[in-house]
């Protein structure tokens, strides 16, 4: 086993389902031992600082994987630990996914390059690590989201960059259909991401247009994949049709989150 006799920490301070069982599963398949830590298994709740956290870590572990609300957190984490640290998920982005995500188009299509991605929805965690993913693969990605909730500017600047650099495009809109039109892949996420329960009313009403449905998927190519992280509100973000037609492919992303996360863990531990 390329992991035997490795031990990661795993740091949940929001509950997850695909995040710890890909992380676990793949740890125990590669031989090692991951360890998780919920908020209130750690001393962070009582006042001890996350530099102290992840020092003491350190001298326990080989890797740290930190699923968290706020990015400096992580920041934090790889500043203070001695131990590679991996992004299981922030309010700033979301690298696991965007691996697993590209991973599951590269299955599907025999490519990455050249290829159009539409995201259509909150300009979020998801957005950026997507934005970030596809600028390198030479891969064209449109967002479409309302105003006010469009992806950072500095993100979009990295990936506009990065896009010149690999032949591929970089845009932004907030009408879904210019977004969808000749797209290869449809990726939407949920409207209210963890931490923003008290505006979900509010963003229902916002994002409303952005719905991922049949007559929004129409104008997309006709073997366009549909794409989502998970969890889905059904109902809201996307409706079942499309959820369970032929071309979405939403678990077989949630399965290569396991193998790409285990290539990952096997490289850097």
């Amino acid at each position: 086993p390329l992991l035997k006799g490795k031990t990661l920490a795993m740091i949940f301070e929001k509950p997850s389902t695909r995040t710890r069982v890909s992380f676990e599963v793949g740890m125990w398949q590669l031989g090692g031992y991951a360890l998780y830590l919920s908020a209130g298994d750690l001393q962070l709740g009582r006042g001890e600082t996350i530099g102290d956290t992840a020092q003491t870590l350190s001298r326990y572990v080989h890797g740290i994987m930190a699923r968290v609300f706020s990015h400096q957190t992580i920041l934090d984490l790889i500043k203070y630990s001695r131990v590679p640290v991996i992004n299981g998920l922030s309010d700033f982005s979301h690298p696991c996914q965007a691996l697993a995500d590209l991973f599951t188009i590269y299955e599907k299509k025999g490519r990455l390059s050249g290829l159009r991605l539409a995201y259509v929805g909150d300009g979020n965690n998801v957005a950026h690590s997507l934005l970030y993913g596809c600028s390198k693969m030479g891969m064209n990605i449109t967002v479409a989201s309302p105003k006010g909730y469009q992806p950072h500017p500095e993100v979009v600047a990295y990936a506009k960059d990065e896009a010149k650099r690999n032949g591929s495009e970089v845009k932004l809109t907030e009408d879904p259909f210019e977004a969808v039109k000749g797209a290869d892949i449809l990726y939407t996420d949920v409207w209210a991401s963890m931490g923003k329960e008290k505006e979900r009313e509010e963003r229902i009403k916002v994002f409303q247009p952005y719905q991922v449905n049949p007559r929004l998927i129409k104008h997309a190519r006709e073997d366009c994949l549909f794409m989502h992280c998970l969890p889905a509100h059904r109902g809201e973000e996307v409706t079942d049709e499309v959820a369970d037609s032929p071309n979405s492919v939403i678990f077989d992303q949630a399965e290569n989150r396991l193998h790409t996360q285990k290539a990952l863990l096997a490289l850097i531990l």
